[in-house]
């Protein structure tokens, strides 16, 4: 069975173009950077959730503030390497301001086989980054969807 995610990539123009995306969370990310960033986005199950309220609930639960009220228009699907496939819903995201976050947490062994159980939030840090700077940072299998936002603006500006 294929595993879906929804997420909200919010954009602004000015001063150049940037995208918001976050820093993954956990002891697996805490000391990487290049290919440890995402959009904010999570699972969902196509069959008894819309996609792009799956992706508003993931915005808050993961940073934990609401999404701006704004138009979303719907990106694209992007496959992983895996398998997994990711819906991507982009929005103006001018006068969003990137602070005052109370990033979501969850729970897994650690250290690995100790037994113990520890508390790490899904991600530490969210900021605006350039277009070529988020490539960079982004995971893998989400970097095209910088590419397809690009594609997009361009459109906006010629239309």
């Amino acid at each position: 069975m294929v595993v879906r995610s929804a997420g909200l990539l919010l954009y602004r123009l000015e001063p150049s173009p940037q995208v918001l995306i976050a820093h993954m969370g956990g002891p697996f990310w805490a000391k990487k950077d290049a290919g440890a960033w995402s959009i904010p986005k999570g699972e969902y199950a196509p069959e008894t959730e819309d996609a792009l309220d799956a992706a508003h609930r993931e915005f808050r639960e993961e940073l934990g503030v609401e999404p701006p009220e704004t138009e979303w228009a719907e990106l694209g699907t992007f496959a992983y390497s895996s398998g997994k496939k990711i819906l991507v819903f982009c929005g103006d995201g001018a006068g969003f301001t990137a602070s005052a976050f109370t990033f979501g947490t969850f729970e897994m062994e650690w250290p690995p086989r100790s037994g113990r159980t520890a508390s790490f939030p899904e991600v530490d840090r969210a900021k605006w980054m350039d277009l070529d700077a988020a490539r960079e940072a982004l995971v893998k299998g989400q970097r095209p969807v910088i590419d397809s936002l690009e594609r997009a603006l361009q459109e906006l500006a010629s239309a």
